[in-house]
């Protein structure tokens, strides 16, 4: 019985008998490359201008409960007048805070450590620069964080391939939620004095 199952596999492969012949007509398919010209098309180009409205498939700036274009813009940007947004520009709630804990975890913990302290292993083997601990800049702007995420800061790249807009902004939430928790726990300017208790 058990060289059956090994034979069985035998006669399986057998029938992968694919000549070489077909896979490399596969490989030099005709095709046009970047800046080629072409007797195709009137304008002799190869590389054709995309439809008006197109939206290229990486980008992630489509934020569909804001409707006025310029919150639209600040939601995308984190900027309002030139200046970081102090607030986040989306509403705040449960789903956006599970939204938050969820890409937090995942894409920004490994650095900034599950409690946005700094600690974690990763830290602990960087050898150029250690990650801030998020806590510790609860005085910046929410529009600090978003930019960080969208552009990149310092020696971290930009995680906008990563997070969609409503992401970030998901993430910069379940940070602020962080720092508050932070000042709840440790007695910070947010907690009544211990001699008041």
């Amino acid at each position: 019985m058990r060289w059956l199952i090994p034979a069985a596999g035998l006669v399986a492969l057998s029938g992968c008998d694919v000549p070489s012949e077909f896979l490399q007509r596969m490989e030099d398919q005709a095709k046009y490359e970047y800046y080629e010209a072409s007797s195709f098309w009137a304008d002799g180009r190869a590389m054709r201008t995309p439809p008006a409205g197109t939206v290229p498939r990486e980008r992630y700036d489509r934020i569909p409960e804001i409707k006025d274009p310029v919150a639209r813009q600040v939601a995308v940007s984190g900027r309002a007048n030139g200046q970081l947004v102090a607030t986040i520009p989306v509403k705040v709630d449960h789903d956006l805070m599970t939204l938050g804990q969820k890409k937090y975890n995942i894409v920004c913990s490994q650095c900034h450590g599950v409690l946005g302290d700094g600690n974690s292993v990763v830290a602990e083997n960087m050898a150029l620069r250690l990650p801030p601990s998020l806590l510790d800049l609860e005085s910046k702007p929410a529009g600090h964080f978003y930019t960080a995420i969208n552009e990149g800061y310092g020696v971290m790249p930009s995680f906008s391939g990563e997070l969609d807009v409503r992401e970030r902004w998901a993430v910069v939430a379940y940070v602020r939620a962080l720092q508050e928790a932070r000042n709840t726990r440790t007695g910070g300017h947010n907690s009544v004095p211990q001699e008041n208790r």
